[in-house]
């Protein structure tokens, strides 16, 4: 059993690429309250650390993750309140670490090798871009224990048409990563012992990008995707703007009209 806090989460960091490893293999890399404190820490600082270009979160062990501990939601069923204290910080602190993802500047991949249920599917939903290995499966069965999965179905109905994530909530079914790729839940799948390889491919190709455009384009995905059509347009547009005054816009444009690799500044 992990006991220390900085276990929980394991880090590699090499050419400008974190990676987060869950690792509490015996509760299924669960979500518990530590380990959404431990990750909230590592995801936040990944966000202020300019060294750091690209996030990818993966896991020891069969099970990527198995969503919310539920002995520990079991547990706190016996407090004075019946756990109504408990439960709304827990998922309170999980939607914060759901949202802290999308804002965060950097690109945030999800390396799966292996089973996602529950809040384990939010998280890999949350994440911009998510690779699986060819075993790997996904799952929000919590209708399957009287529990919807409501806050995994914010993140999964924001990647999936509507009837596919709710045949996944209705239902409970575990999908195979073909499935979950053709529905939009996953960008591909790799063999099992070549997707590590493949996924710090794909890592250190956007690395390679300006960090400044980087950013400005993720928040600008999300924010304009909850826009109508005309205020998206209107909003990207003084995004675009801004963007081509930044210096990177001008070196990059430069460095392609004169065929050269651009110099980026990050600015």
């Amino acid at each position: 059993m992990i006991n220390d806090k900085n276990d929980m989460v394991l880090e590699e960091l090499s050419n400008g690429i974190i990676r987060l490893i869950l690792n509490d293999e015996k509760r299924r890399n669960a979500l518990s309250e530590n380990m959404l404190d431990v990750l909230f820490s590592k995801i936040m600082a990944s966000a202020d650390t300019p060294e750091i270009r690209v996030v990818i979160i993966s896991a020891n062990g069969p099970v990527f993750c198995a969503g919310h501990d539920l002995k520990e939601i079991t547990q706190a069923r016996g407090n004075k309140d019946k756990g109504i204290f408990y439960f709304q910080k827990l998922f309170d602190k999980c939607s914060e670490l759901m949202k802290l993802i999308l804002a965060n500047p950097k690109p945030v991949i999800a390396e799966v090798d292996g089973i996602a249920t529950a809040a384990g599917c939010q998280l890999v939903a949350s994440c911009d871009l998510a690779f699986a290995s060819e075993s790997s499966k996904f799952a929000t069965p919590g209708v399957n224990i009287g529990l919807f999965c409501s806050t995994p179905m914010v993140a999964l109905s924001r990647n999936v048409l509507d009837k596919h994530a709710m045949e996944m909530l209705l239902t409970g079914d575990l999908v195979d990563c073909d499935r979950a790729e053709r529905i939009g839940l996953i960008n591909r799948s790799f063999p099992g012992d070549v997707l590590k390889e493949k996924v710090n491919a794909i890592a250190r190709k956007i690395a390679s990008k300006s960090s400044v455009t980087l950013a400005v384009g993720k928040k600008a995905f999300y924010e304009q995707s909850e826009m109508t059509l005309s205020d998206a347009y209107a909003y990207t547009s003084e995004i675009m703007v801004d963007n081509m005054l930044k210096k990177d816009a001008e070196e990059g444009i430069s460095a392609f009209l004169t065929k050269r690799k651009p110099d980026w500044q990050d600015k």
